[in-house]
C-alpha cells in the first residue's frame, strides 16, 4: 500500500489590505498572518495648512474607509481591513513620491547627511469602525555625493517611494541612524498594526481567522 501525502488545507485570509504593496503584505506575514489585496485609489493631494501626522492618518482612514465600501458593493464577505500610509518630512515639509529623476535627485540632495522623520498612519476598518494609529521614526542618512545619488536613481528603486528611498533595498547603506520603528519606516509599523488587529481578535499567533476552509 503507497502512502499519499497531502498538503494541508490553506489558512483563509484573516484580513483584506488596501494596498497593492508587496512589503506591506510580507510584513503583514512575518507576524503571521495572511491577506486579500484590494488597492484602493484616493486623492492624496495635501489640504491647506495640514500637518504630516494629520495627512498619513486622514489618508489611511480613508483607504480603510474606501476599501470597506468595495466590500458592501461587491458582497465580499466582511472581515477586518487594513490600511496604512507612509510620508517622509523634513523641516515640516512632506515629501511625497517623486515624478522624476529630477525630483528625486532633490530630495535625496535635500536628506543627504541630516535627519528627517517618516510617518506612518494606520487604519482597521470593520462596519462602522475605523482605529487609527501612528508611528513616527526618525531616521539621519549619511552625506550622499552626486555619484551615490545618481546611481541610486539609475537603480530605478527611488520613484515609488515617499522621499525617494527605501530602507529595505539599496538605501539601507545610506542609513547612518534609526530612531524609532523598521517596519514603519518600511511602510507597516508591525507594532501599532499588531494593536489595532488585536481590536479585532486578531493577533499573528492565536488569530480568530486561522481555521481552514472547508
Amino acid at each position: 500500500m503507497t502512502n499519499t501525502i497531502t498538503s494541508p488545507p490553506l489558512a483563509r485570509p484573516a484580513l483584506y489590505l488596501a494596498s497593492a504593496s508587496p512589503r506591506r503584505r510580507e510584513l503583514l506575514a512575518q507576524i503571521g498572518l495572511d491577506c486579500i489585496q484590494l488597492p484602493m485609489d484616493i486623492d492624496e493631494s495635501v489640504q491647506v495648512d495640514e500637518n504630516p501626522a494629520d495627512y498619513v492618518l486622514r489618508l489611511a482612514a480613508a483607504k480603510a474607509q474606501a476599501g470597506w465600501q468595495h466590500l458592501l458593493a461587491n458582497a465580499l464577505p466582511q472581515r477586518p481591513l487594513l490600511a496604512a500610509d507612509t510620508t517622509v518630512t523634513v523641516d515640516g515639509e512632506i515629501l511625497g513620491k517623486p515624478a522624476d529623476a529630477a525630483e528625486a535627485r532633490a530630495m535625496l540632495a535635500r536628506l543627504s547627511g541630516r535627519s528627517h522623520e517618516v510617518l506612518t498612519g494606520v487604519a482597521v476598518c470593520q462596519g462602522d469602525s475605523v482605529q487609527t494609529a501612528l508611528s513616527v521614526s526618525r531616521v539621519e542618512l549619511l552625506p550622499l555625493s552626486t555619484a551615490m545619488i545618481d546611481g541610486y536613481i539609475a537603480s530605478g528603486e527611488p520613484f515609488d517611494k515617499a522621499g525617494a528611498y527605501g530602507i529595505q533595498g539599496r538605501a539601507a547603506m545610506f542609513i547612518a541612524h534609526l530612531d524609532g520603528s523598521y517596519s514603519g519606516v518600511m511602510g507597516l509599523p508591525l507594532c501599532e498594526t499588531a494593536r489595532l488587529l488585536a481590536m479585532h481578535g486578531l493577533d499573528g499567533l492565536g488569530s480568530k481567522d486561522t481555521h481552514h476552509e472547508q
